[in-house]
């Protein structure tokens, strides 16, 4: 007795039976289905943003959805801990983690590389996976905004921009050229110049005082000294 027909529908087109040829094609389609490369995924949590420690991890959701035989589309879950890149050599880096919200790509190694993530040093693969889910590595960003904070590389000159303040830590700080400043100035320290310091166009090394009385008013006191 022949089977009710089922309300469900598969991925397998009715022209995909109808040779061996098509038939092995739609087997061989299906198995590459299986194995991830590359996908667009939403940063859903992140291990830590910005501080001064280790590479971490980000959670992520894939983007594009899977689609069923009916083409209903169905969300994919999130996947968990999945190391994303910094840019470093050595002990320099460029600190710039992932945020909450940020499109990226997320890359899917061959082999299971669970193992390696959580010893730090070479190892076989913990399990026979190859190209899963599980083993992404997460690259940002991509389709993302305008950004606020930034350093920008331009034709006429780098921008460094920040809405609070930039820190520069080190025990000596050396430019080179001339700077201009729209603000204040505060040292904790000695100001020194090499040559002569100038206010308006008055020098601080040739500038010279009315004398004293009973001097006459034309008088005026000699250039300062060491």
């Amino acid at each position: 007795m022949l089977s009710q027909p089922s309300n469900f529908q598969g991925q397998q087109g009715r022209f995909a039976t109808l040779d061996e040829t098509l038939r092995l094609q739609f087997i061989i389609g299906q198995m590459l289905g299986d194995m991830q490369t590359i996908a667009l995924v939403e940063v859903i949590a992140v291990t830590n943003e910005g501080e001064l420690s280790p590479v971490g991890m980000v959670d992520v959701r894939p983007l594009v959805h899977q689609v069923t035989g009916q083409q209903t589309a169905v969300p994919h879950g999130i996947i968990y801990k999945i190391p994303y890149m910094r840019v470093q050599g050595g002990s320099n880096a460029i600190i710039l983690d992932p945020q909450v919200g940020d499109i990226g790509m997320c890359a899917f190694c061959s082999r299971d590389i669970s193992t390696v993530v959580a010893t730090r040093k070479a190892a076989m693969p913990a399990s026979m996976r190859k190209y899963n889910w599980a083993d992404g590595l997460y690259l940002g960003g991509f389709l993302n905004g305008v950004p606020v904070q930034y350093i920008r590389f331009a034709a006429d000159g780098i921008d460094v921009v920040s809405p609070t303040k930039v820190r520069i830590v080190a025990p000596v700080t050396e430019v080179e050229g001339d700077m201009t400043v729209s603000g204040g100035i505060t040292a904790n320290g000695v100001i020194r110049s090499l040559t002569d310091v100038l206010v308006g166009l008055i020098s601080l090394l040739t500038h010279r005082h009315p004398a004293k009385p009973p001097a006459g008013p034309s008088d005026q006191s000699g250039t300062p000294t060491p």
